[in-house]
């Protein structure tokens, strides 16, 4: 972590004080969760956002907007108790903190950052101190009128093994649980050639995983590898005519590469695509769509060195050692033709659905998006996905997919980031990141699933609400020693809600709300369920703020273990 600390911090401090470096987003239309997946399939291979001529926040890059930058960094000390209402007993611990919340929104660049470094000084046997890093950079800087510049910085913490505890209310002595960075940046380029506009993409990415806290699964049951980092990128590139500009019928022809590679067992995922689309307009509300396309996706890995037993070997942090001179095995690997048709309905402005039925992956995929926006100041949208992706991409794309301007609080519990983000402003609602975050998963998979989102701010008052559902089916080569997810499904659903209420200028509440449901058909895997809640007071005079909060959670491991606990802290903070 030597290396990968000091980036993101220097990444958010850069981003805060110079405009120019920020930057917005890679996909597709905003979808509400992070998969990442246009209503046309794996949006990696989508034309993003910026080909359409929309901003990172889903709104129109021409339209003027009020100049405005804010920039202010902070210090805080603050006292916890942890009350573990299982067992009876009760942990304090110290935290100092420092960080940074800056914003800018002018014509040419919008972006906001919210970063929060934090040390814990835990008193007693059982209280945990130690170091969390948590915020979130997102941003987009447009060079020309068709050249932008866009990019993303995440730190926060999430569950390792999805069999394990899912502490939700992060403080106190956790299990199972892994800080992560990601970070992710790239152009993007919008221009026309007579009727045809153009578009073409590059993304870079970096996510990180430090190795999580012991005892998060039974002792009977096999441990699964635990990620490290991965580097990838993405380059695409599209072509689109509207209907009637040089034929009856709308076209578009797309065409993407992405690589992605693992430290870890020296994984490495490649794919290539290319698809053609026609788009039929059969009244001014409706119109078909079909498309057929080809893609070659290849995943591989080395095997872990193993023991006299046919064990694997592990390093000091708990991971498999790769064998570096064993042969490459496949893990995953598709190589053909696809197609789908759909439906697109736009009655207004305000309404868009559509949705598309084909075959990929060698079997039936359901793809497709919607988005109400009811006013000014209430969003809906909702994305159904279905792609093959590993972690560090998934992550990535959910990323890009979070809004240029977003609601922050003061996150004394340090969950924030780790769910759901919610928009500030703009014809988006936010995004959540529960699809890639539910655990860190090694094996490349298929994910599918469906994430809805809404926002709503009127006044001194936000209101935000997320629901989402994801399958994924893992990959792993078949004989691989100690790899026990080839072709095992996990499911995930989440559901989160925050309220935010000014009571003026110097005094607020945030209210937090969550509930997880987590399967594993691993052998032995057991369902968990978390849920919690959390609210905080704050109050500032002048360049000295006030923060008390109060929060309850409880998580249940089928019929292995349960806890049920509360939180409360105070904390001063100085603003400079």
């Amino acid at each position: 972590m030597t290396v990968t600390r000091p980036a993101l911090v220097g990444l958010v401090w850069v981003l805060a004080a110079w405009p120019g470096a920020l930057s917005a987003q890679v996909q597709g239309v905003p979808v509400a969760g992070g998969a990442a997946s246009t209503a046309q399939g794996d949006g990696s291979t989508e034309p993003s956002a910026t080909d359409r001529g929309d901003n990172g926040r889903g709104a129109r890059t021409n339209v003027p907007q009020r100049r405005r930058a804010h920039l202010a960094p902070y210090v805080e000390v603050g006292q916890g108790l942890v009350a573990d209402l299982t067992r009876g007993d009760a942990v304090t611990y110290t935290t100092l903190a420092a960080g940074v919340n800056a914003e800018v929104q002018t014509a040419r660049a919008q972006g906001q950052v919210s970063y929060r470094y934090e040390h814990r000084i835990g008193w007693g046997d059982r209280a945990v101190g130690g170091d969390i890093h948590s915020g979130l950079a997102r941003g987009s800087y447009a060079i020309t009128p068709e050249l932008r510049l866009e990019a993303g910085a995440l730190a926060t913490r999430t569950r390792a093994d999805i069999r394990g505890e899912a502490p939700g209310v992060l403080v106190g002595n956790i299990a199972n649980i892994s800080q992560i960075y990601s970070v992710f940046a790239g152009p993007s380029l919008t221009t026309r050639a007579g009727p045809v506009q153009i578009g073409a993409n590059y993304r870079l990415g970096y996510t990180r995983a430090e190795t999580p806290g012991l005892g998060s699964v039974a002792a009977d049951q096999p441990r699964l590898d635990y990620f490290r980092d991965s580097w990838n990128h993405v380059a695409t590139v599209s072509a689109t005519a509207r209907p009637g500009s040089i034929a009856p019928v709308g076209l578009s022809a797309n065409a993407a590469y992405e690589r992605d590679d693992a430290g870890q067992l020296s994984q490495r995922y490649e794919g290539w695509f290319v698809r053609g689309d026609v788009l039929k307009p059969i009244s001014p509300y409706v119109a078909l769509t079909a498309g057929v396309g080809y893609e070659r996706i290849e995943s591989s890995q080395r095997d872990p060195e193993v023991d006299a037993a046919g064990r694997p070997l592990v390093d000091s942090q708990g991971r498999f050692i790769t064998n570096p001179t064993g042969p490459r095995r496949i893990a995953y690997r598709t190589d053909g033709v696809y197609y789908d048709a759909g439906v697109i309905w736009r009655p207004d402005r305000r309404t868009s659905v559509e949705a598309h039925v084909g075959e990929r992956y060698g079997s039936l995929s359901v793809t497709g998006m919607a988005r109400y926006q009811a006013a000014r100041d209430i969003v809906f949208q909702a994305a159904v996905y279905d792609g093959i992706q590993t972690f560090g991409r998934q992550l990535r794309n959910g990323l890009s997919n979070l809004p240029t301007n977003f609601v922050e609080t003061r996150d004394v519990f340090a969950q924030q980031f780790n769910g759901c983000t919610f928009s500030a402003g703009g014809a988006s609602p936010g995004g959540c990141l529960n699809d890639a975050l539910q655990s860190v998963q090694t094996a490349v998979y298929r994910a599918r699933g469906l994430d809805m989102a809404v926002s709503y701010q009127r006044g001194r008052s936000t209101l935000g609400a997320g629901l989402g559902y994801t399958s994924r089916r893992l990959f792993a080569p078949d004989g691989a020693p100690g790899l026990i997810v080839s072709g095992v499904q996990d499911d995930s659903y989440y559901g989160q809600i925050f309220l935010g209420r000014a009571f003026g200028p110097n005094s607020g509440l945030n209210v937090n709300g969550f509930v997880n449901y987590y399967v594993s058909r691993l052998a032995g895997a057991e369902d968990v369920v978390s849920l919690g809640s959390t609210a905080s007071y704050y109050r500032n005079f002048g360049r000295l703020g006030t923060t008390a909060s109060v929060g309850l959670y409880h998580f249940q491991v089928g019929d292995l273990s349960s806890a049920l606990s509360a939180q409360a802290l105070i904390a001063a903070r100085y603003q400079f």
